[in-house]
C-alpha cells in the first residue's frame, strides 16, 4: 500500500483517487481551503482527509497535482517549500515548458503526467500518460485500473507535449465550431450553414449542437489550457495565434461555471453578447 495525496480531487481528481484506492492503496486529500462541492466529492470516494497541506504531505509518499493549469507551478512550488521528500506527479494541462519548470523545482523525484479522455469511471474511456525517469512506479500504481496508465519513457515533458498535442484539436477545435456558429448567427444566415452542414459535412452540425452541453460547465478551465498549447506552438517555431483565439472564445464562456449544461445556441448569444 502506497500513501497518495491527491491534491485536489475535482471531477478528474477524485476519478483517479478512486482507482488508486481500487489497488488497495491509501489516498488523501486536504481539506483547508477547499469548496463543500469538493469535500462531498473526497467523502463519497472514501479519502482521508488532512486538514491542512503540511500534515498531508508529512504523510505522503506520493503527491498527484491535477488543478487547473494556471495554479500548477504555484502548487508545485507550495509542495517543495514544505520539503516533501517522495514523488510529485504534475498531471495538469501544462505545455513543456510549464512542466520542464515544475520539474526544476521538484528535481529527480518529478514525473510529468496527463490525462486524456473523461474522469476514469469506466474502461477503455481514460489514458493517463506519464513519462520521467519514476514513471514505471507511478504507471504501477495505476495498473488494471480504469485510468489505463502509459508509460511515455524517461523524458520530462513528454505526457505534457501529448496532452499539449491531443487538445489542440479536441479544445481547440470545439472553440472554433462555437465561433463559428457564433459569426453565421451575427450575419443572420446560421440556418442555411447548417443546412449546408447536414449536406456536405454533416458531423459538423452534429459536433457544434453537442458542444454546448459539453464544454459549458468547463469552459472556464479551457483558456489557460488553450495558452499553454499556444506556447507549445510557438516553442516549436509555429503559430499559436489560433489557440489564443480559443482562449478568448472559452474566456468568455466562464460564466457557466458551476451551472447546468448549456445549449450551443446559448452559447453563441453569450459570445455574440460579449462584443
Amino acid at each position: 500500500m502506497t500513501d497518495i495525496l491527491v491534491l485536489h480531487p475535482g471531477a478528474m481528481g477524485s476519478s483517479l483517487a478512486a482507482c488508486l484506492r481500487s489497488n488497495g492503496h491509501k489516498v488523501s486529500w486536504v481539506a483547508q481551503n477547499r469548496s463543500s462541492v469538493t469535500r462531498e466529492r473526497a467523502e463519497a470516494e472514501g479519502l482521508h482527509a488532512y486538514a491542512t497541506l503540511e500534515k498531508g504531505l508529512a504523510a505522503a509518499e506520493v503527491v498527484i497535482s491535477i488543478c487547473p493549469p494556471e495554479f500548477a507551478v504555484a502548487t508545485a512550488q507550495t509542495v517543495v517549500e514544505h520539503a516533501f521528500q517522495g514523488v510529485y506527479v504534475d498531471a495538469n494541462a501544462t505545455s513543456p515548458m510549464t512542466a520542464t519548470r515544475i520539474a526544476d523545482l521538484v528535481g529527480d523525484r518529478y514525473v510529468d503526467g496527463s490525462v486524456i479522455g473523461p474522469p476514469a469511471r469506466q474502461s477503455g474511456s481514460t489514458r493517463t500518460y506519464l513519462s520521467g525517469p519514476q514513471a514505471t512506479a507511478i504507471c504501477e500504481l495505476f495498473a488494471g485500473t480504469f485510468a489505463t496508465p502509459k508509460n511515455l519513457g524517461t523524458a520530462r515533458d513528454a505526457a505534457s507535449a501529448l496532452k499539449m498535442c491531443y487538445a489542440a484539436y479536441t479544445k481547440g477545435t470545439t472553440a472554433l465550431l462555437l465561433n463559428i456558429r457564433a459569426l453565421a448567427e451575427a450575419n443572420q444566415i446560421e440556418d442555411a450553414l447548417l443546412a449546408e452542414w447536414v449536406i456536405s459535412q454533416p458531423e459538423l452540425q452534429t459536433r457544434s449542437d453537442r458542444a454546448g452541453p459539453g464544454v459549458s460547465g468547463k469552459a472556464w478551465r479551457f483558456a489557460a489550457e488553450m495558452r499553454e498549447i499556444a506556447d507549445t506552438f510557438g516553442a516549436s517555431g509555429l503559430p499559436g495565434d489560433f489557440h489564443e483565439g480559443a482562449a478568448l472564445v472559452y474566456e468568455r464562456l466562464a460564466a457557466f461555471k458551476d451551472k447546468p449544461p448549456a445549449t450551443t445556441s446559448e452559447l453563441v448569444a453569450t459570445l455574440l453578447a460579449e462584443r
